[in-house]
């Protein structure tokens, strides 16, 4: 693997983390505030929202990243292993289709957003908090496209 290639798979793991962190963080303080203090963010339900789609959208860039993704592998269990390849790489073709339509149409939606100048919370346009869609789908939908000519052993049972 490649220094750059390295130094984009721990900045995705960075800002997951922190994006993780974040969310724990900021709970826990709007429900330690809510029970003590009767007070809490205005803010804060909307940002937690937004952190939820963040870590779901970089958990499975990092799941496709690692092959760690939900599969469905009934048929790979009962089929023998010659049938099992064109199985996994159509498999593999179906989820670059389905992850670049996503992205495609979140680019739209986003861009749709992005016109309509909706604030998300605290001065924080609502675009630049989905932005995460079309770039997480892109992302997945290359790594399924890459999957298919990768000829490491991972994705074979």
């Amino acid at each position: 693997m490649t220094s750059l290639l390295r130094t984009i798979h721990r900045f995705e793991d960075g800002v997951l983390v922190l994006a993780l962190v974040s969310m724990l963080t900021m709970a826990l303080l709007q429900i330690v505030l809510r029970n003590f203090f009767d007070s809490g963010f205005l803010w804060a339900e909307s940002f937690l929202r937004i952190l939820v789609l963040w870590v779901a959208m970089l958990g499975a860039m990092v799941a496709t990243r690692e092959r760690n993704h939900i599969s469905i592998d009934l048929l790979s269990r009962i089929l023998p292993p010659r049938l099992y390849g064109p199985l996994r790489h159509f498999a593999m073709l179906f989820s670059v289709a389905v992850c670049g339509t996503a992205a495609w149409y979140s680019v739209e939606y986003v861009t749709y957003e992005y016109q309509d100048e909706t604030i998300a919370f605290a001065d924080v346009p609502v675009w630049v908090c989905q932005s995460i869609l079309p770039v997480g789908f892109a992302v997945m939908a290359l790594r399924f496209l890459i999957g298919i000519f990768d000829r490491r052993d991972v994705w074979v049972r």
